[in-house]
């Protein structure tokens, strides 16, 4: 099994009365996770309900709120229990059912789960303002990744692991770029199995999310875009050009973008601007949710091609975990005359940018566009994230550190 870092978050959920709602894109291993935490409830003597609203006999308790409080009481009494609802988004104006069932300030915990659906996403986030705890599960993380493939034998030497066994490192690092997060594809032990279970989780997302949200049997036109999207993945999009190739116009395809970040396949990064007349303002950049999904997209699986572009992918899922707020996105930086950086996060008001290298940088050279953004916004550090080691020099009073990647899971959040 695979440890999860959200684990954590959601067990100390377990101790506010609010509803715990943990989502994600599918398989990222939401059910896998709850189950875990009723095992260990349960063997400390606590009462547990489990339902899973893909199950009809399940469902069938969710007819009205009647029925589901009977089944409640029946089960459980009037002491203190957990409740799990397992797909929540399968019970329509599910916001309103558990607003409802809220309100009655019942002895027991509520935790849900569901997928990136809308409905999901909104109604029962509308529904829920103020009586909801939101916890979000990424495909399993680099670190934890490592964690995994060493089976955990330096869980609490993980920094003196990634500084020590570099060339090990290499390897899995190859291996996350290529693969992903995806749980069962982490765990399957052959290309072909990977492989395979990456064609299941994106036609299960096509059948049951997509095709689903656009009204349609065949989302060619949407696979079309992601397609596309994966091969320009880390490059400026130009919304009519893509819309062009796809085939669509430029509204529908805005529409078919946000449809795909909303159901966690992909993030669209904005520019970081203070001069409209110099720097860019508008367009976003993509950026995918798992690489494994990136390279089955961009039909590189099975296989061992790497780009540059890739590795800066994998750099912005360890910022956005790490970093990002929400209303202090990870945003990037390029000015009207091509200069760069490819990140920008905001800490404590002030502004950090991060330059990405897929290479071991050997000595402390300033690229002339991180020396740009550094003479114009003056932030007091300013990382070079590569595959080499740890040094740094100083740009006036920018303190600017060239820092191995995996050092982003030590930096003070």
């Amino acid at each position: 099994m695979i440890k999860r870092n959200r684990k954590k978050d959601l067990l100390q959920s377990l101790n506010r009365k609010e509803i715990t709602v943990l989502t994600g894109a599918r398989q990222v291993g939401k059910t896998t996770l709850i189950k875990e935490i009723i095992r260990e409830l349960e063997a400390k003597g606590e009462k547990t309900l489990y339902f899973n609203l893909d199950i009809e006999r399940d469902m069938n308790y969710f007819r009205s709120q009647e029925t589901f409080l009977n089944k409640l009481r029946l089960e459980l009494g009037d002491a203190p229990a957990y409740v799990f609802i397992d797909e929540i988004q399968r019970k329509e104006e599910a916001g309103l059912f558990l607003k409802g069932i809220y309100d009655m300030d019942l002895p027991y915990k509520f935790t849900v789960t569901g997928s990136g659906s809308l409905e999901l996403k909104q109604k029962i986030g509308e529904a829920l303002t103020g009586r909801k705890i939101l916890i979000y599960l990424p495909p399993v993380m680099f670190d934890e990744f490592v964690q995994y493939k060493t089976a955990y034998r330096y869980e609490n030497r993980l920094a003196l692991y990634f500084e020590t066994e570099k060339e090990n490192l290499a390897l899995l690092l190859n291996e996350y770029l290529t693969y992903g997060g995806y749980p069962a594809v982490v765990t399957a032990s052959t290309q072909d199995d990977k492989t395979g279970i990456m064609q299941e989780i994106f036609q299960s997302y096509l059948t049951k999310d997509i095709a689903w949200l656009l009204h349609v049997k065949s989302p060619d036109k949407f696979v079309r875009m992601m397609q596309l999207l994966a091969a320009q993945a880390g490059g400026l999009l130009r919304y009519s050009d893509l819309a062009h190739d796809v085939t669509v116009t430029v509204q529908t395809l805005k529409t078919y973008l946000w449809y795909a970040e909303q159901t966690f396949m992909i993030h669209t990064v904005k520019p970081f601007f203070t001069n409209p007349k110099k720097e860019l303002t508008k367009s976003p950049v993509v950026y995918f949710n798992d690489l494994g999904m990136l390279h089955f997209l961009r039909g590189t699986l099975p296989g061992n091609l790497k780009t540059g572009m890739d590795f800066q992918n994998f750099v912005y899922l360890i910022l956005k975990e790490r970093f990002e707020r929400p209303l202090s996105p990870v945003k990037y930086w390029r000015t009207k005359n091509k200069a760069e950086v490819d990140f920008v996060i905001i800490r404590d008001g002030q502004v950090i940018p991060f330059e990405v290298k897929f290479s071991p940088i050997k000595k402390p050279v300033v690229s002339r566009s991180l020396r740009s953004f550094i003479e114009k916004y003056k932030p007091p550090r300013a990382y070079v994230v590569h595959t080499g080691d740890f040094f740094e020099t100083k740009i006036e009073t920018t303190e600017v550190i060239f820092l191995p990647y995996w050092k982003l899971y030590f930096l003070e959040k």
